[in-house]
């Protein structure tokens, strides 16, 4: 037998790793579990069994949390949080340094821990899941020891609330907890139902390596206790990760409560293969990102689109790697595919392919253990775009494809989905592939690679995939408000007066400004605006339903040329419509003055003139980063616009206020439908003509007028609407963020507290900050 006809014929063995110190480690805590608070293991009460999904044998049994549980783990939080905080961040730095070294020492008992009680396969969880744990915990550390001197002025929010997932148990642990405690918050941690062992551990890791006693607390159960969790008045801040539904229910029940909120949620991630691709090098590579895990990662890339001229040959050497994947016992160190992590979730898999009447399955021969939750890796060829399963996602080893045959059609097809996770493109043309990933609509997108992950390199999506970012300063900034308390708004309400008394002068009823153009309202209606002493000073059009929708249209058709536009020009249109703004200085500070009553009209159109400059020097200047990643390549967290930014703007500065809000959404590349001033609208429809003379591209920024309360669920609810900020002195915050959780669009509002516009607050990294998301591109290199 020769050498080649060996390696072809043979087999592997088992290799089995030994479960025994995990084992022993269940039996010396009685195999019974309380909740961790305040330090310390509860004992245990009522509740559920934690199952070995391989074998379904029972691993110990979890208390099912109570809301008196969840209220002690609260209250243990909130007095531990001021010394924690007051700790210092070289203070926080040595503790996470201490729990990085612990989890390091006791790498191998997490991973076989993870492993039984997840059923993931122990070469995963040994080489990735755990090394990226404490990898988390050691890059955290750093950051909390440079926090005081790289973000002053930044303090945390207090008390956390974290829900995490089942499928990777103790890395979105670290995900969640390390940049947590190193921002200065304490932390009540509830760990899914099926997979909560790895948690504990931690827990019993903490007590022993001398973390103070209430910053770290865990509760246990199902998804009510979740729900306790996030709607206790105690928590400050709330992150999420699991399924899209749940962010739903978590942005509704969190609405007018003004908790600082991330979700990081569901994916349907696009796997894009061109001609030109290293064939077996992206077969190998979409092996990992849709059957790593057992395809139960929300960012797997679970939608093949390969270019119509390879999709023949791509897919017999997929179906070939297919059927060298080895499925069974997940302890065994030579198995590829484990165990889903609960029969629930197998049968839900099962049911959606089975529910398949298009397209072509092909599942391996090989046969699938005896006992267990196991799936076999499946692909799904020769579907439509609007296929259920193209669309939805399945969370476990199902691959679905489609081809394509140019790169704007692959780009469509990629964006056809309401997730915005993770995309993945295989080209060895690089030209073409950084053409490609930034017009993807993905927080992370990696090129010729996929499933690369670190502490450093922010993680997260857009659309419904949720918002907020993890790693990285960007994750940790998650957990940081600014310092400082603010003051009420009060709401401002327009003058009355009589409309037979009046300044005089030919009249002049503003029109609504839409896609560059002086508008007419849909309803023909409009309102007189009245000075404080009762004078009628003009007409206003009064908005509705309609008006919104042709403006979003408006913007959504410029939001893609705007946003290709380069920094530089952006800035050249800003500093025109800021020289068009001062040769009228007169003008508008009349008619601020008019329309308020005061003498600081002067002023405002100042500081409005001022900030055009701010957003101006800006827009060729907030730059992303380049990350350093422990991999030959880069990872770049680049700024992308938001898209279509609908905002109702302060009622307090009608001219400052608007530029505040439309400079930033324009120097970034968004495009913006901003609401006038409700009380005083008359300088932001005077605005509109300073726009007309300074080479605005039409539908870039659409401004219309009318009751902020009438018109913000119309904005929230809209589907081509990215992002809604609220500065308005109507207090619309709860309803805002209530209505925009059908889409999980980004929201920015004021919760009725005041903001110094003509101070720093009032413009600056928070502004620049709301118009942007971080996509986080990866670029390895190398032969």
């Amino acid at each position: 037998m020769t050498v080649k006809e060996i390696f072809e014929n043979m087999e592997y063995g088992p290799a089995p790793e030994s479960a025994a110190e995990a084992l022993a480690w269940l039996v010396d805590q009685g195999d019974r579990f309380g909740h961790f608070i305040d330090g310390a293991f509860t004992d245990p009460g009522d509740g559920f069994d934690s199952r070995n999904p391989a074998t379904g044998e029972v691993l110990a049994t979890l208390s099912q949390a109570r809301a008196e549980d969840v209220s002690a783990a609260v209250a243990a939080a909130r007095r531990a949080q001021p010394k924690w905080e007051r700790l210092g961040g070289h203070g926080r730095a040595r503790h996470l340094y201490a729990l990085a070294r612990m989890i390091q020492k006791h790498a191998r008992l997490f991973a076989v821990l993870e492993t039984l009680d997840n059923g993931k396969p122990i070469r995963e969880a040994r080489d990735i899941d755990i090394p990226l744990v404490h990898r988390h915990f050691y890059h955290h550390a750093g950051l909390a020891q440079l926090i005081e001197s790289e973000l002053p002025g930044m303090v945390p929010h207090g008390v956390c609330g974290q829900v995490i997932p089942w499928n990777f148990p103790l890395l979105m642990l670290a995900w969640k907890v390390a940049p947590a405690l190193a921002a200065g918050n304490t932390v009540v941690l509830k760990p899914a139902e099926y997979t909560s062992l790895t948690a504990l551990l931690f827990a019993d890791i903490c007590r022993r390596a001398g973390l103070p006693k209430g910053v770290m607390n865990i509760v246990t159960g199902d998804g009510a206790v979740g729900e306790l969790l996030v709607a206790h008045d105690g928590v400050d801040k709330v992150a999420f990760t699991g399924s899209t539904d749940v962010g739903r229910a978590i942005r509704r029940a969190t609405a007018g409560h003004g908790k600082a909120l991330t979700l990081e949620l569901g994916g349907k991630s696009a796997y894009v293969v061109f001609d030109d691709a290293d064939i077996d090098s992206a077969v190998e590579g979409l092996a990992d990102a849709i059957w790593f895990n057992g395809g139960q990662v929300c960012c797997a890339g679970s939608r093949l689109l390969v270019q119509e001229g390879i999709a023949e040959t791509f897919h017999t050497r997929l179906r070939a790697r297919m059927d060298k994947l080895r499925i069974g016992d997940p302890m065994d160190k030579c198995i590829d595919v484990g165990a889903i992590v609960d029969s629930a979730q197998r049968e839900r898999v099962a049911s959606m392919v089975a529910g398949c009447t298009t397209g072509t399955v092909y599942q391996p021969g090989a046969g699938l253990p005896a006992r267990g939750c196991y799936y076999p890796p499946t692909l799904i060829t020769g579907l439509a775009p609007s296929d259920p399963l193209m669309q939805e996602e399945i969370f476990g080893p199902v691959l679905v494809s489609t081809t394509f045959r140019t790169p704007a059609e692959a780009v469509a097809l990629a964006n056809d989905t309401r997730y915005g996770l993770a995309a993945s493109v295989w080209s060895e043309n690089l030209n073409l592939a950084l053409d490609v990933a930034p017009k993807l609509a993905a927080g992370v997108v990696w090129v010729n690679a996929t499933n690369l992950f670190d502490a450093a390199a922010p993680f997260g999506g857009m659309r419904e995939s949720g918002f907020g970012r993890e790693g990285g300063w960007e994750g940790l900034r998650a957990y940081l408000r600014p310092a400082g308390k603010t003051k009420p708004l009060h709401r401002i309400v327009p003058s009355h007066g009589d409309d037979s008394k009046t300044q005089g002068g030919i009249d002049r009823t503003a029109k609504l400004y839409i896609g560059g153009k002086q508008a007419r309202p849909d309803g023909g209606y409009t309102r007189t605006v009245f000075s404080k002493s009762g004078t009628a000073l003009g007409e206003v059009p009064i908005t509705n339903r309609k008006d919104i929708r042709n403006a979003v249209e408006a913007a959504t058709g410029a939001a893609g040329g705007w946003a290709r536009t380069t920094g530089h020009a952006r800035a050249q249109i800003l500093y025109y419509m800021a020289e068009n703004l001062e040769a009228r200085a007169a003008e508008f500070a009349g008619r601020i003055d008019a329309m308020t009553g005061g003498r600081k009209g002067a002023e405002e159109v100042v500081a409005s003139i001022r900030r055009l400059f701010t957003y101006a020097a800006w827009a060729d200047k907030f730059d992303g980063r380049v990350k350093g990643v422990p991999l030959r390549g880069v990872a770049m967290a680049m700024r992308a616009p938001v898209g279509v930014i609908g905002a109702l703007c302060p009622d307090e500065a009608p001219l400052l206020g608007l530029v505040s809000v439309m400079a930033p959404a324009m120097a970034m590349g968004n495009a913006s439908v901003l609401i006038a001033s409700d009380p005083f609208p008359l300088a932001a429809m005077d605005f509109t003509q300073v726009l007309e003379t300074s080479d605005v591209p039409g539908g870039v920024v659409n401004i219309l007028s009318g009751a902020h309360a009438d018109l913000a669920p119309t904005l929230a609810q809209h589907a081509s609407v990215d992002a809604v900020w609220s500065f308005s002195s109507t207090d619309l915050s709860a309803q805002i963020e209530t209505d925009s959780a059908g889409t999980l669009k980004r929201t920015w509002v004021n919760h009725a507290q005041a903001r110094d516009w003509s101070g720093a607050v009032g413009e600056g990294h928070a502004f620049l900050d709301a118009a942007t998301e971080v996509k986080t591109i990866w670029v390895p290199y190398g032969e």
